[in-house]
């Protein structure tokens, strides 16, 4: 069985085991993203947010799941806040407005879904 480490794992690398937040890493001060698979149906980006970092309130035209990989995160979608930590997930719908505030630094998975 292959596995993936952080040197030699990209979007083009397919049937590869992998962890998905040792593929990120945190910079201070900064968010970081790498996509790791993107075709016309979607994306799948992970995410590194350092503490006091956030994404300021917008909206997206697709359905997009996040699931929490390390730390927690306040995620406000239509004006209601969630606390999320490692482990948890939840749909962010299409259209609705939402923000990202790190309560810790933090890493996620983002499934965008085009259709």
């Amino acid at each position: 069985m292959k596995h993936c480490s952080d040197s030699n794992c990209s979007k083009q690398h397919k049937a590869e085991v992998f962890s998905p937040a040792g593929l990120v890493a945190y910079a201070e001060g900064s968010v970081v993203s790498r996509t790791i698979l993107e075709n016309r149906g979607g994306t799948v980006t992970l995410f590194a947010f350092a503490s006091g970092e956030g994404l300021s309130e917008h909206a997206a035209p697709f359905d997009a799941l996040v699931n929490v990989l390390d730390g927690e995160v306040k995620i406000t979608i239509g004006g209601q806040p969630h606390h999320l930590k490692s482990g948890e997930s939840i749909i962010m719908p299409a259209n609705i407005p939402h923000a990202l505030a790190s309560v810790t630094a933090f890493k996620m998975m983002l499934v965008m879904l085009k259709a």
